[in-house]
């Protein structure tokens, strides 16, 4: 399988030394522009979350400034929601009582551990574009290799439920490849089963559901709502010697709009679509 990713990753961290604007736009003091070589900025906090440091012994209050880091672990109380930058463009939000860690924040390696409970990630790019999103669980391992939209539910000690609404997941240790419409139960052993979403399973949808479609609305008006001097002074910036070297079709750079309080991604070419809808 090609690997897209270690591309983008080359030239992300490249422009990241070589081209980020630092510009701070809000009390916050979160950057405009970013063009960043790691995964784990925190897009949305609501109700309770806490992070606990890699090797730290106590738990913190998790805000909307934090990059996470690599090992950084992230729990969710009985009313909390947490929306994550993962590789360009995608997003991974956690569900109330529940508990991830950050295993790796490379976009070369980019790796979720998903202890507990509930994971929505809404994975952008064009329709071609390999991705590379190890997403592991207490029952299992899988990459995302395609855009789309896949739900994890983990109960410890018991079962990992994936559901892949659109886009396309390979399960590492078989090698088994999971298309859209399918929906695969794991448990200890390795053992695991894969069945197509039924009528009443597809539009089955809870709060969770429902909260991570109205956040990727928001942050699609977001990314229609950049200022055209906004979009004229990124152009300007990137137009030099070193930027054009880096603007491959798969690259862009996370966008900070105050007005919205978030981040939205800006690709650098046409294409590029949410499994939501809209481009």
């Amino acid at each position: 399988m090609k690997k897209a990713s270690i591309a983008v990753t080359r030239s992300f961290f490249v422009a990241a030394l070589l081209v980020s604007i630092p510009l701070l736009t809000s009390a916050q003091s979160r950057e405009k522009f970013v063009i960043s070589a790691r995964a784990g900025g925190v897009n949305a906090v609501t109700g309770g979350a806490a992070v606990r440091g890699r090797g730290a012994a106590e738990w913190q209050q998790l805000t909307i400034t934090e990059d996470l880091e690599r090992g950084d672990v992230v729990k969710t109380g009985n009313d909390g929601r947490v929306e994550i930058l993962l590789n360009p463009g995608s997003y991974m939000r956690l569900g109330e009582n529940s508990e991830f860690e950050l295993s790796n924040n490379s976009l070369e390696n980019l790796e979720v551990r998903v202890i507990r409970g509930t994971a929505i990630m809404e994975v952008t790019g064009a329709d071609d574009t390999e991705l590379l999103i190890n997403i592991t669980t207490p029952h299992t391992r899988m990459v995302i290799v395609r855009r789309g939209l896949y739900r994890v539910n983990v109960v410890p000690g018991d079962t990992t439920e994936l559901i892949v609404r659109k886009g396309r997941v390979m399960l590492d240790n078989s090698h088994t490849k999971v298309k859209g419409g399918d929906k695969v139960v794991f448990s200890s052993g390795n053992a695991f089963s894969v069945a197509k979403l039924n009528k009443s399973e597809k539009k089955s949808l809870d709060t969770l559901d429902d909260w991570s479609k109205q956040r990727a609305q928001m942050v699609a008006k977001a990314n229609s709502k950049i200022k055209s001097r906004d979009l004229g002074f990124l152009q300007t910036s990137l137009n030099d010697r070193w930027s054009r070297g880096f603007s491959s079709r798969f690259g862009g750079m996370w966008v900070y709009n105050p007005n919205f309080s978030c981040y939205t991604f800006l690709p650098f070419y046409s294409g590029w679509g949410s499994p939501y809808g809209g481009s």
